[in-house]
């Protein structure tokens, strides 16, 4: 049976693919969850839109954020987070602690999946930061300072 996923799902796909699966597989589990949905004519038409329409919008987004990714370039931002006397944060600092501080200190809204970490912050000091949106990246460094 074909359907249409609705989100990404491990070892299955990405949202919007067309996959085939088993009958049983598609009607017991992925469309009673709301993780897919048939695939017949009509829902491949409007999950196509669907799809071009949300593309659309990341691509505007992407321009937006490269237009002004130009102001983050050697920025200097500093935050203060619990820490204890080692130097080692209680709670790491993950991307979207990163992007509101870049919210709250330069008002530059960014989607957290331009940021580039490989793992949470953990620890105080000096950490630079890389955004990337497109083919424009810039490099900030973010100051962590035990509160």
């Amino acid at each position: 049976m074909k359907v249409i996923l609705l989100k990404d799902l491990a070892k299955l796909g990405k949202k919007f693919d067309v996959k085939e699966v088993s009958s049983g597989h598609a009607l017991n589990l992925l469309i009673p969850r709301g993780d897919a949905i048939a695939a017949t004519r009509d829902t491949l038409k409007r999950y196509e839109l669907i799809k071009a329409k949300e593309q659309g919008d990341k691509q505007v987004i992407a321009d937006l954020i490269a237009k002004n990714i130009k102001d983050l370039d050697g920025l200097n931002l500093s935050v203060a987070s619990k820490a204890n006397d080692k130097g080692h944060l209680f709670a790491g600092l993950h991307r979207e602690a990163v992007v509101a501080e870049i919210f709250k200190q330069t008002k530059l809204q960014i989607d957290p999946e331009f940021i580039k970490l490989d793992q949470p912050l953990k620890t105080v000091g000096e950490h630079e930061i890389v955004v990337q949106a497109g083919e424009q990246k810039a490099k900030f460094t973010l100051v962590i300072t035990a509160a």
